[in-house]
């Protein structure tokens, strides 16, 4: 890191203002020597667009469509990128496709690991990117083991700190959602799948407006217990705030390690950059965003889209913190 040098002219006079400037000077400048001595911080930056972004939009795209995205966000640099999501329907019309979405990423990647692509115009090691898939239950989990052998390097369920939203978006409560979920990530763990967890409504929700950070907490640390390796705190509706944020991260750690939480923001009122740098202070290493800011929900009426990829890279890089795969 190249750190901003102070050069200004000592001044002088009779309130001693011209050593209090010198003073400063010195501690801008050990600061500045302190910064460019620190290791370069990393950030793992999860792209969600191809699965939370584009559940949402009101147009159907082909799956040719987005494999092509997905393809294109490998070129740009994404290492981890959630694709698909294996649930009915019924529900989820936009996500019907995901078994053909994943089967067509593994055709793609497989002639990558040959050396037969035409596709050559990137210096990414597709080898080292991982796709996942969420899987609500069993029956998800097994379609999307399905899906063409080793398509999916991980999958997600997601739950919820707010009962009402937890019937609208799985259609049970929660105690009943986390023994569907156990079914998932015994039989993940049983493969050596990894298991992600999401915990949705963390900062508010659109039925029972506030929650109790306590139980984003307990169903944080359920989910590590049964065997997630990493906890993504949704926000799902974009109503929190940087102090929230802090007081709601700080709840969660003490059931989960900080280096398992992931948070994903809504950006609803704008905030989402500062929640997530908010994180970042509390030691959050781990970013959900979505390309072009795609997404909502489709059980929480008026959630604006996700915080967009473009946006999080750039305040990361003007931080010096890296986002390369880690």
């Amino acid at each position: 890191m190249t750190g901003y040098r102070f050069s200004c002219t000592r001044l002088s006079n009779k309130n001693g203002s011209g050593l209090l400037y010198s003073r400063f000077r010195k501690f801008a400048n050990d600061a500045a020597d302190a910064a460019a001595a620190r290791p370069t911080r990393k950030v793992k930056i999860v792209e969600v667009g191809p699965r939370d972004g584009l559940q949402n939009e009101s147009a159907t795209l082909s799956a040719e469509t987005k494999i092509t995205l997905v393809k294109k966000l490998v070129d740009a640099g994404c290492p981890f990128i959630e694709c698909a999501s294996f649930v009915s329907p019924k529900w989820v019309p936009a996500m019907a496709d995901s078994s053909k979405v994943m089967t067509g990423l593994q055709k793609w990647r497989m002639e990558e690991y040959r050396g037969t692509s035409t596709d050559t115009d990137t210096d990414t090691d597709r080898k080292q990117v991982i796709f996942s898939a969420l899987t609500p239950n069993i029956k998800g989990f097994t379609d999307a083991m399905n899906a063409g052998e080793g398509a999916v390097d991980e999958v997600a369920i997601f739950g919820a700190a707010s009962e009402t939203f937890s019937m609208k978006n799985v259609g049970c409560g929660i105690e009943e959602s986390l023994d569907r979920f156990r079914k998932v990530t015994d039989a993940a763990n049983e493969l050596g799948v990894p298991v992600r967890g999401y915990v949705s409504c963390v900062l508010g929700c659109p039925y029972e407006e506030t929650v109790d950070i306590a139980k984003v907490a307990e169903v944080s640390g359920r989910m590590v217990e049964m065997g997630c390796h990493e906890i993504s705190l949704g926000d799902t509706i974009g109503v929190g705030t940087p102090y929230a944020t802090i007081r709601m991260i700080n709840e969660v750690k003490s059931f989960v390690d900080t280096d398992k939480l992931a948070v994903h923001f809504h950006d609803t009122y704008g905030q989402a950059l500062a929640n997530i740098y908010a994180a970042l202070e509390e030691g959050v290493g781990i970013v959900d965003s979505s390309v072009a800011g795609l997404g909502g929900c489709p059980y929480a009426s008026g959630a604006s889209g996700n915080v967009s990829t473009e946006d999080v890279v750039y305040m990361l890089n003007g931080m010096d913190i890296s986002t390369a795969s880690i």
